[in-house]
C-alpha cells in the first residue's frame, strides 16, 4: 500500500520548475501528483509519476539528484471533517504526520491525501482496520521498478 514517490530540490529561479516538467513530459512521463515547498533559495518537489525508475534517471542525467521515498496514499470523504476522522486514530497511537499533500478526485467525488508518516507501516495497519481505503501504485498507473 505504500507508493514510491521522487524528491528533488529545484533552484527557486524563473524556468527551472518548466526544466523538470518538460524533461519528464517529453519521456513519456506522467505526473499523478505533485507537491512544491518553498525552502528559500531552493524548492521542494515531491512527485508521485508513472514510471518511477525513468523519472529518476531522466532527473538524476539533469544533474538534479532525485531520492525515492515512501508515501501512503489515503481515499477519503470530500467533505468537512474527513480528514480529522482519519487522523483521529493515529494520534491515538502516537503516529504522526511528517508531511501531506491532497488533490480532488472530482470525477469520483472524493479527496486522495498523500501521507508520509512517522511510522508508515503502523498506519496503514490502523487507517486500514478503520475502513479508510487506501490506493496502491496500480490505482496510480504508476510502475514502480527501480534500477
Amino acid at each position: 500500500m505504500k507508493l514510491k514517490q521522487i524528491v528533488v530540490s529545484i533552484e527557486n529561479s524563473p524556468g527551472r520548475l518548466l526544466e523538470v516538467t518538460d524533461a519528464l513530459g517529453d519521456a513519456g512521463i506522467n505526473l499523478r501528483a505533485l507537491n512544491l515547498v518553498d525552502t528559500g533559495a531552493f524548492g521542494q518537489l515531491r512527485l508521485l509519476v508513472s514510471d518511477v525508475s525513468r523519472a529518476r534517471q531522466i532527473l538524476m542525467k539533469m544533474q538534479i539528484p532525485a531520492f525515492v521515498n515512501e508515501v501512503v496514499a489515503a481515499e477519503i470523504e470530500d467533505q468537512p471533517g474527513s480528514l480529522a476522522k482519519v487522523l483521529q486514530p493515529l494520534t491515538g497511537a502516537n503516529i504522526y504526520v511528517v508531511f501531506m499533500y491532497a488533490f480532488t478526485r472530482f470525477s469520483q467525488g472524493g479527496a486522495v491525501m498523500i501521507f508520509r508518516f512517522s511510522d508508515n507501516d503502523r498506519a496503514i495497519e490502523i487507517m486500514q482496520a478503520n475502513g479508510i481505503n487506501l490506493l496502491d501504485a496500480e490505482s496510480f498507473g504508476m510502475l514502480e521498478t527501480e534500477s
